[in-house]
């Protein structure tokens, strides 16, 4: 989040356009662009985050990025980011950040704008963009201007900050890349806090998001978790315990079994998936070793036992 953008986002001011989107929804989109920009003042949130945000339609949001475009208010930089490298990476313009002193200038007096009521107060849009084409930023020569109430070492705190982890958004990551795991149940464990300990030193010279974090660390916790399911002789929890199948004809035994205890339909299946396709989704994790373990009680009420690997 960049206290900048989101200062300058509401600080602008915009004419209404015939048969364009209402200010308010404008204004909505960009407050969300900029609680999302980075230092470098550029966002990268997905199509359905924004949606999200601004509880709009689909249609309108890509409609308003257009207008913002078309005023010059964020830029499509062509980089694309995210998991499928698709998401576009949008630069907000004219954010001026708290090391330098914005130049003012004197606007045309014959401009309608300057004879309104609201003379004197924050710029419109086409007055926005008329100063940046005009006047440049003048960086300030001393490094303390506008920073008063910030600590002196404000480089150090931003690079090391303690607040990136939101809980509920890795709750999310967590439930959308194993469905099959409760999120308490990490975000609560014993050595919750020394594997976040763990990521941040490592993470600590990379310039990544809250929400990039957030992703890595939920891959994290999962891959590591296993490693702590141990008893306190440092054996594996016994082996008559663990879930295992003699052969592939098995799983999907109780694949099948499985897709049709309700308890699992409610939890698992898509809307329109066909009892086939959630049975073929269901064999898939438990051909995973990590997985498997995850369905124990689900294969414990559909009649499966659990064998020691000795036993004949």
């Amino acid at each position: 989040m960049s206290l900048d953008a989101t200062i300058w986002a509401w600080k602008i001011r915009q004419k209404q356009k015939k048969g364009g989107c209402l200010k308010p929804l404008k204004k909505l989109v960009l407050l969300s662009l900029a609680d999302r920009a980075s230092e470098d003042h550029c966002a990268y949130p997905s199509m359905s985050r924004l949606v999200e945000d601004t509880e709009m339609d689909r249609k309108t949001v890509l409609k308003i990025i257009d207008e913002l475009i078309e005023d010059g208010l964020i830029q499509d930089t062509g980089e694309r980011k995210g998991r499928t490298k698709q998401v576009k990476v949008y630069r907000l313009m004219g954010v001026n950040g708290r090391e330098t002193v914005p130049v003012l200038v004197h606007f045309d007096t014959e401009n309608d704008d300057l004879n309104s009521p609201n003379n004197g107060t924050v710029p419109t849009t086409e007055q926005f963009q008329q100063f940046h084409e005009r006047v440049p930023t003048i960086p300030s020569k001393s490094p303390n201007v506008g920073t008063r109430n910030l600590s002196k070492n404000l480089p150090l705190e931003s690079k090391n900050k303690k607040d990136w982890l939101c809980l509920k958004k890795l709750r999310s990551e967590l439930d959308q890349a194993n469905p099959t795991v409760v999120p308490k149940s990490i975000i609560e464990a014993s050595w919750f806090e020394r594997e976040k300990k763990a990521f941040e030193l490592f993470n600590a010279g990379n310039n990544l998001c809250d929400d990039l974090l957030i992703y890595h660390f939920a891959d994290t916790l999962l891959k590591n978790r296993h490693k702590y399911d141990r008893g306190q002789n440092g054996k594996s929890i016994g082996e008559s315990d663990l879930v295992f199948f003699s052969s592939p004809q098995q799983i999907y035994v109780f694949a099948n079994k499985l897709a049709q205890l309700p308890e699992v339909i409610d939890k698992f299946s898509m809307p329109g998936e066909s009892f086939e396709k959630l049975a073929s989704r269901i064999a898939a994790k438990l051909s995973d070793p990590n997985e498997l373990q995850n369905w124990k009680s689900h294969l414990q009420a559909v009649g499966f036992k659990p064998k020691s690997r000795g036993a004949a």
